[in-house]
């Protein structure tokens, strides 16, 4: 949108109540989260700070998998990380504290290597799909600079034409 704040975001309402969710569920929000950051690399051969706040919850959400929800095996499955603590009230349930990691050094590497390595996974899945769909991607462009934001409707006028990236 225009003005002050954010260049653009997605707002995804949940369809259902989900509790549970596996590794590709993770994995497919951070391609949608490195949408943005890929679709620059793709149109314009570079990267901006655009997609700051999109690469930090991805980088979040891998960092989750592996050290809270044991979703690296070759770490084992163990959780390095306890549960975020949370205060409803007075931070509206965000995280009050990262908590630290107390791992040895070359645990840490691994674990940094495995974040590393989801995230650039998945931003390789969000440039293969932006790739096989580049009609949609400029169609959605236009669409955004003709009305500024996209309904589901809308969106799902343009999803019709999806095509999966191999």
């Amino acid at each position: 949108p225009r003005g002050i704040g954010a260049l653009g975001y997605t707002l995804r309402r949940p369809t259902e109540e989900r509790y549970l969710m596996t590794r590709e569920d993770l994995t497919r929000q951070i391609v949608v989260l490195l949408g943005g950051r890929a679709a620059e690399k793709l149109v314009f051969g570079h990267l901006s700070t655009g997609a700051a706040d999109d690469l930090s919850r991805a980088t979040e959400i891998a960092l989750d998998m592996v050290t809270r929800y044991g979703m690296e095996e070759s770490l084992g499955h163990v959780a390095f990380q306890a549960e975020h603590p949370r205060f409803l009230d007075a931070n509206g349930g965000q995280a009050l504290a990262e908590p630290e990691l107390h791992v040895a050094p070359a645990t840490q590497q691994r674990i940094d290597e495995s974040v590393r390595a989801i995230v650039g996974n998945a931003f390789d899945r969000a440039i293969a799909a932006l790739t096989v769909n580049r009609d949609v991607l400029e169609r959605g462009a236009a669409a955004l600079l003709e009305r500024e934001t996209l309904d589901e409707q809308a969106l799902g006028e343009l999803g019709r034409d999806l095509q999966v990236a191999t």
